[in-house]
Formats: C-alpha cells, structure tokens, sequence
C-alpha cells in the first residue's frame, strides 16, 4: 500500500429542515389550529481514529463528503427525521487544520477518539411552536440552518515512543528490522528507505515501545534535499531520538561532520526536535576492532562535547542491540513514572486562605 500522510478534503455537513405551516382540518372540528411540526437537525460529520488504518491514501480517490440533509416538518405536529451522522475512519495520530485559515481543528490520538469536524444545520421550526392566546392562526416558522462546510487538511504524524535518524545506509532499517517487527527494505546502497516505518520492540511480557524509522537525511535537507525532511515531522511525537552512526571503514573518513549534519539539518528544521532527548548510536562495530571503536568514541566525545549516552552495536549481527533496547525501555518507564508523578502533583490544590475557626468546615471526631 502506497505510504500517503498528507490529504485535502471538502466536508458538508447537512442543512437543517425547515418547519412546516399547517392547520388542523377535520370534519366537526371547527378552528382546529396550527399543527405545523418542526424539521430535523442535518447530519453531522465526525472523523474518527480507527488502529486498522496507517495512511491516508483513501482521500486521494475521494475528497467530498456530504452528511444528509434533514426532513422537513409535516403537518399533525410530526417533526422531520434527522439526518444520520456521517463518521469517516482515520488513522490515529491524524492532525486535521482548517483551511484556508490553517487553524487547528483537533488530533486523534487515541483509538475511538471522535472529532467534529462539520456541524449539521439546526432543524426549523413549525408554526404550532408560534400558538399563543393572542395568535390564534400563526403563518410563521424558520428554515432550517445551513450546514458547515469546510475544507480541511489531513496530516498524518505517526505515533512512535523511539524515532531513528541519521545519514542514509547507516543501517536504520537494518536495526529496526532486528529488534521489532517490521520489515522494512534492506539493501547496500543509499535511500532504500523511502517512507516511513514503524515497528513494535518487545521486551518482556507487557514491557514493549514502538519505534519508527525514516529515510535518510542529507545536507541540505532543510532546502528540500533528499526525503528526509519531510519526514521528520514523524519523529515530533517521540519521546527519545536514536541517532544512528556508521562506523564502517568506508563510511568513518569524518564521523564528526556526519553527526553535525544531522544536528545542523535538525536545529533548521525544528527547535523542538532539535533539543529532543537523542543518544548516540555507533554501527557496524561488526567491522572494527575494539581499539579502533574506542578511537572513534573518544573523537566524538571530545569534537561534539558529547553528553549524552553512546552505545555501540551491530544491526546486522545483533551484538549490543539487546543491551540498547532494555536501556530505551528503562528510559521511558522512568520518564513516564516521572510524567505521572508530576500530574499528580499537579492535581492536588493547596488552599492559600489562612486557616480561621469561623470559617473552617473541616469535620473532628
């Protein structure tokens, strides 16, 4: 299935039906009034995140949605039918602007997670809601409301704990086929890699992270160079950044400008993503020996002024690999420990007001 993050859609929603004017005519029933009834409400529209989908290729082939209108009323006071709501799936982790404004609308997050996106008309209003003692034979009523309608943007930003970055054929693909499931492209030669990929590490039962691997990014990215770039907004909802490294003999002529490039294409690109949490990730230490591999830490360390942690690994043969992903795991079960402790700190309300005994409520045994 073709890989498609980004979609335009027209969404209408359904116009309200309008109220009815009419009278109570039955034979022996002299002056039987206004019986008019009011419409039905037009139907909405709600996108919805559906797990069963991960790209939005569907609103390439479909771009218009319209939820139906609603009834008009009808005499003997019987309202309208409603219009039924139209609810349209997409994957979690849409983002859905309104154009041409670009004013954000909502995320789907979650799966079942419901967004309206087009609100339906609001039904008229029949001539009995307008009976009163001195309006006997009322002619009036309301039309009913005009739906929304909108043209809105669809983007699609995968949800992944771990993002892989670094320069193309530095073994991403290679890593994140070894320690998850996914099956991504795997060849020696530059950008086999050409969407993204997303993968489920497990580590024990009810212990497992979802990371996501992109294309390579080149020097110049940020101008439009190469694929990574516009796939770098994947890598936003993560919470920990690997950047992968090749320590190969025909790829270490300057490791130092390699793991600028990417830093440099990072910090143009996002300052957000750009002081992400990010370890340094050598491979293909398979090809090295362990004095030459201490060499190239050294380097890096002392070039980069490097802080954060470095692993070293081969993605071909797994050696270091496992030691990497208990590591990651450990990261986010003590960053989401941290992130929940802080919320409940958060939640609890302290009251300022000094304490006076007219006042208090507090109940003693």
């Amino acid at each position: 299935m073709k890989f498609i993050d980004e979609a335009t859609i027209k969404v209408y929603a359904g116009n309200g039906g309008n109220g009815c004017v009419s009278f109570r005519r039955e034979k022996y029933i002299p002056r039987g009034g206004p019986n008019g009834g009011d419409g039905g409400d037009g139907g909405s529209i709600y996108l919805i995140a559906d797990a069963n989908l991960n790209t939005l290729v569907d609103f390439r082939v479909q771009r218009k949605f319209k939820a139906p209108n609603g009834q008009n009323g009808m005499g003997q006071e019987r309202t309208g039918r409603s219009g039924e709501d139209l609810i349209i799936p997409v994957p979690i982790g849409t983002r859905v602007t309104n154009l041409p404004s670009e004013e954000l609308i909502g995320e789907l997050l979650q799966e079942g997670t419901k967004l309206l996106v087009a609100h339906g008309g609001f039904h008229g209003i029949g001539n009995t809601r307008y009976k009163s003692s001195t309006n006997r034979t009322p002619r009036q009523f309301t039309p009913g409301s005009l739906g929304e309608q909108r043209e809105i943007h669809l983007e699609l930003i995968l949800l992944a704990n771990v993002g892989l970055l670094g320069l193309p054929n530095a073994g991403k693909s290679s890593l994140i086929s070894k320690v998850s499931n996914a099956r991504p492209k795997v060849a020696d030669y530059p950008f086999t890699t050409l969407y993204p990929n997303l993968g489920l590490v497990r580590i024990a039962r009810g212990r497992s992270f979802v990371m996501a691997d992109i294309p390579g990014i080149i020097t110049g990215a940020a101008e439009g160079a190469g694929l990574g770039l516009r796939f770098l907004k994947h890598l936003m909802r993560t919470q920990l950044l690997l950047h992968i490294v090749s320590v190969a003999p025909e790829d270490s002529s300057d490791l130092v400008a390699s793991v600028s490039t990417i830093e440099t294409e990072l910090a143009r690109y996002s300052t957000e993503l750009h002081t992400k949490e990010r370890w340094l990730v050598l491979n293909k230490i398979d090809l090295l020996d362990d004095a030459t591999l201490e060499t190239y830490r050294t380097k890096l360390v002392k070039a980069l002024d490097w802080q954060g942690p470095i692993f070293a690994i081969s993605a071909l043969s797994g050696s270091g690999t496992l030691e990497l992903m208990q590591a990651i795991m450990q990261y986010l079960e003590d960053l989401n420990t941290k992130i929940e402790t802080s919320d409940a700190v958060d939640s609890v309300q302290v009251s300022t007001q000094p304490w006076h005994p007219l006042i208090d409520n507090r109940k003693f045994g």
